[in-house]
């Protein structure tokens, strides 16, 4: 298991990632301000979800597959960005956020919303990029089972997550219902959730691996 002062580093390391805004921070916050809190924080189980199955990976090698072999990478990134572009999809289809009321809003379904946050994470081969380069970095052989404390690590990043993300699915929340929650606003909030799966589509398609 990694040391306190590791931990406490990797902590700090952790806060200071989730708290740049980023793509994760943009598709929770536009999630919750056009379907509600309980939709954000489905969202972001999801993208936990999918942080511990890229730590998995990266536990047992598996991620390595990336950058041995550069045509997996394409072939990840290309299925996530037409996904990405199918939710854009149906986020623009979307008729009824013009007329949405509470008890219709309840039918946005949490495991719909959690498996799509789960799937936009696992389709983004950035984020193994990203766990390959930050997570070895506070992993000591020496200190016993390596997947066992790159699983801590993920649970350290998830935590730090919940926290800050659960600030941004509050806040984004709370500003729809003062700006009064309109069919027009959730309208336009709609729009911009098909606009930010849409410019993640284009951003996973367009970026080469680094």
């Amino acid at each position: 298991m990694p040391d306190l002062s590791t931990l406490l580093l990797f902590t700090a390391a952790s806060f200071a990632l989730t708290a740049t805004p980023g793509p994760d921070m943009l598709l929770i916050a536009s999630r919750s301000a056009a379907q509600g809190r309980r939709a954000g924080l489905a969202t972001f189980v999801g993208i936990a979800t999918g942080t511990y199955f890229h730590a998995l990976a990266a536990a047992f090698g598996l991620s390595q597959l990336f950058l041995a072999v550069p045509i997996a990478y394409d072939v990840v990134r290309f299925v996530g960005a037409a996904y990405l572009l199918f939710l854009a999809w149906k986020a623009f289809a979307s008729k009824s956020a013009t007329v949405t009321t509470t008890v219709e809003s309840k039918k946005h379904s949490s495991i719909q919303m959690f498996r799509q946050g789960l799937l936009t994470n696992l389709l983004n081969p950035k984020m193994v990029i990203f766990i390959l380069a930050l997570f070895p970095q506070f992993v000591e052989p020496e200190a016993g089972n390596v997947a066992l404390q790159i699983m801590i690590l993920a649970t350290v990043l998830n935590t730090v997550g919940f926290f800050i993300n659960g600030t941004v699915i509050v806040a984004a929340n709370h500003m729809m219902r003062t700006l009064g929650g309109n069919g027009k606003l959730k309208f336009l909030a709609n729009y911009l959730l098909g606009a930010v799966f849409a410019g993640l589509a284009a951003r996973l398609a367009f970026e080469s691996q680094r």
